[in-house]
């Protein structure tokens, strides 16, 4: 016999892919080097690694050898960016009207992030988006973090959906490593923050996709698959 699974929830990563929140984290990656006396970085080195989150960039706009001063660094390049967290972050162009045919579709969509919960949070809060996820799982609301898939199964049961009937869209590697490891479908946002040395064509993700309203095509022209039952 053969089952076919379609795609009835959407997860998505939020820097990167959700969000373009490369111009606020930039900046508050710049105003830190400011006051360490240093130059600013040019956005185009900064973007690609805005996905990786805080400790890349502090990795990338001061190379420290210290752990003591690593995590100085860390702790206040947060610090400025929470207060300066939804200045020019905005929806990727094109993701609002994705959102909109999602919700009128009755197809639930949610958030699964490694960001922390008290950035995240309010993050979507001040974009008006926090009260239409159906889930928002950051990187401290579960004991493990992308790419482990425990973060995706617990959005799946938060938002009462089997996972093989679940698309994650992502930017980077864990992303894909995370949601194949929760039986989850897969596309990679290639608009998002990917770095040239980046090869999403040997993730084994199901599709890439260069503009957000291609989710919508792909999941009506080919997130139907075939799966033969156990005998």
């Amino acid at each position: 016999m053969t089952a076919w699974i379609s795609i009835d929830a959407v997860l998505f990563d939020l820097d990167g892919t959700l969000l373009d929140t490369a111009p606020d984290l930039a900046a508050a990656l710049n105003a830190l080097r400011a006051e360490e006396g240093l130059a600013p970085l040019p956005f185009e080195e900064i973007r690609p690694r805005v996905s990786h989150g805080g400790a890349a960039l502090v990795r990338l706009g001061f190379r420290p050898d210290d752990e003591t001063e690593f995590e100085r660094l860390r702790e206040r390049l947060l610090a400025i960016y929470r207060r300066g967290l939804a200045r020019e972050t905005r929806l990727f162009p094109g993701l609002a009207s994705v959102l909109e045919q999602l919700e009128l579709a009755g197809t639930p969509w949610g958030v699964v992030t490694n960001k922390p919960a008290w950035l995240t949070e309010p993050l979507l809060a001040a974009l008006g988006l926090a009260t239409r996820a159906e889930c928002v799982v950051s990187g401290d609301s579960v004991a493990e973090r992308k790419p482990h898939p425990m973060p995706l199964l617990h959005a799946a049961r938060l938002i009462g959906r089997e996972p093989a009937r679940c698309l994650y869209v992502g930017d980077a590697e864990r992303d894909v490593r995370a949601a194949r490891a929760a039986g989850m479908r897969t596309l990679v946002a290639r608009y998002g923050y990917l770095a040239a040395e980046d090869r999403p064509q040997d993730w084994l993700a199901d599709g890439m996709i260069d503009r957000p309203e291609e989710i919508l095509a792909w999941i009506r022209s080919g997130a139907d698959v075939a799966l033969e039952d156990n005998p």
